[in-house]
């Protein structure tokens, strides 16, 4: 991990002259590639960036095969072949999110604003006249980052927490984007106290609740078909930042290069749930939000590797999609 700038607020990005050594000349390829093509007309790249990302999909065997496994055990009614269908359309959908992010960060935030339609502003407008503050429940959807740094580039203070990528050069320079228009990010592995303070004095955080933190602080709740190991945190944050819980999803279209934002009324029905039901409507909030666009969501991650005593971890079974 590289070296950091920290305070006890925020992380901010450090550049290390290490950056330019050979091992990173490939990531510098790579980004120098993404902000080009981020320069081309959104309808002209998407139909391209789809086809990559389709054959990236059939290439792609252990990403494939945790997406096939998530998607089974997840909608278990859906034929095989519509699942294969999600995967595919999923796989087109994350390089034109991720340039769509690059685009942000490489043009004026207007021209991506031009191609996006929010749903449910007036949500926020109400929440503001109550003088209350804001944490956004956002499903880990592929244009995740965007709707986070379209807000701040209309000049809302946001915070968010995020996990350290494993390449420092990625990490710097992802998370230098992220902060392009302002903002706080809070490392993970330095607590939640940063964030919670962040949106105490008015930051309106963004907390992904789909994440696998393990058995010992989580709920085995229903997700979809299935159950999930999840977090409930968002009812102890609710209360210690006096913030009402508002679920928000992103959703990007290729065949018409318009980003689609949904915010949905607060969760105020939070304040008096035990944890079981925070943690089952959590996922009750995920399971709305993604179910119109499934395509949308990263089933490649390992949402469900923590299970019940006595069932093995999905994706180490040797009889699925071997």
């Amino acid at each position: 991990m590289q070296k950091e700038n920290k305070s006890n607020v925020e992380f901010i990005p450090q550049f290390e002259k290490a950056f330019y050594h050979p091992r990173y000349w490939g990531v510098w390829l790579g980004t120098g590639l993404m902000a080009a093509i981020s320069l081309i007309p959104a309808p002209m790249r998407d139909p391209i960036l789809g086809a990559i990302g389709k054959f990236a999909g059939k290439v792609a065997k252990g990403a494939r095969r945790r997406a096939r496994i998530n998607l089974l055990y997840c909608l278990p009614e859906l034929p095989e072949s519509e699942r294969e269908h999600i995967i595919d359309e999923m796989f087109a959908t994350a390089p034109q999110s991720m340039v769509l992010m690059a685009e942000l960060a490489c043009t004026n935030p207007e021209r991506v604003l031009k191609r996006v339609r929010w749903h449910g502003e007036d949500v926020l407008e109400k929440i503001r006249q109550e003088g209350r503050n804001v944490i956004f429940l956002v499903p880990h959807g592929w244009a995740v980052d965007v709707p986070a740094m379209l807000m701040a580039a209309k000049g809302q203070p946001m915070a968010a927490m995020f996990h350290n990528q494993s390449n420092p050069l990625v990490d710097y320079l992802w998370n230098s984007v992220r902060r392009k228009f302002g903002g706080r990010m809070h490392a993970r592995n330095d607590g939640i106290k940063p964030f919670i303070s962040s949106v105490r004095q008015g930051y309106w955080g963004y907390y992904l609740p789909d994440q696998d933190h393990g058995a010992e602080h989580s709920e085995f709740v229903d997700f979809f078909a299935t159950y999930k190991a999840t977090l409930p945190a968002v009812g102890r944050l609710m209360k210690v930042c006096k913030a009402a819980i508002v679920p928000l999803f992103p959703v990007y279209n290729g065949k018409t290069s318009m980003l689609d934002i949904t915010i949905c009324a607060p969760m105020d029905d939070l304040a008096e749930a035990d944890e079981q039901r925070i943690a089952r409507r959590m996922n009750e909030e995920v399971e709305d939000l993604v179910g119109p666009n499934p395509e949308q969501y990263t089933w490649i991650l390992k949402l469900l590797k923590t299970r019940k005593a006595g069932e093995m971890e999905p994706y180490m079974r040797d009889d699925l999609y071997r």
